[in-house]
């Protein structure tokens, strides 16, 4: 990938966070296509993920990920915890350094690229799951399946994700993405 990494972070906050902007408080327990989280328990997972990674990459340590971290302002909670975050991978040889990671210790480019996919397939979810558009950036979500293919190819995605499923012709790239996931499209 020759993007700009923390390009490729932001483009995936923009996604997201455009469907997080759309999401109603009606919508917070419908269910969602990661059956065992509503739409708010879902939005609450991506921004304690946010807050996990800024704890891993400053050497902090777990976090109680059980916490409501939403508050009041779902899309306000993502967007502030995504740019304080993003200050995180933008300082000073922070993608290079290695950092804990579920798979061990890897450099901050690997923390990166996970929030990245993980931004899209969740975003994939929240959007299907309150009745937006999933056409949520193509030539990123394109990218992010490989990374899919790849954690599954490695033995290290463990059983985070269902077997992939088949995506219908014609499938948006990321409705392909949900697809890698292990997602029904």
């Amino acid at each position: 990938m020759s993007e700009n990494p923390l390009a490729r972070f932001d483009r995936a906050v923009l996604a997201a966070g455009t469907v997080f902007a759309g999401v109603k408080p009606e919508q917070f327990d419908d269910p969602t296509p990661c059956t065992e989280w509503s739409v708010r328990q879902l939005m609450n997972h991506l921004v304690g993920g946010h807050r996990q990674f800024m704890s891993m990459l400053s050497g902090g340590g777990p976090i109680d990920r059980s916490l409501d971290f939403l508050g009041a302002d779902a899309a306000g909670a993502f967007q502030e915890s995504a740019a304080a975050l993003r200050e995180l991978f933008a300082a000073e040889g922070a993608l290079e350094r290695p950092a804990p990671t579920p798979f061990g210790e890897r450099p901050g480019i690997v923390l990166l690229e996970m929030r990245v996919t993980e931004m899209m397939t969740h975003g994939w979810d929240l959007a299907r799951a309150t009745g937006q558009s999933t056409d949520l950036d193509p030539e990123l979500a394109e990218g992010c399946i490989g990374a899919f293919r790849a954690l599954r190819a490695s033995g290290r995605g463990g059983d985070m994700f269902g077997p992939e499923q088949p995506a219908p012709a014609g499938a948006t790239a990321a409705d392909r993405l949900a697809a890698a996931a292990g997602r029904r499209v």
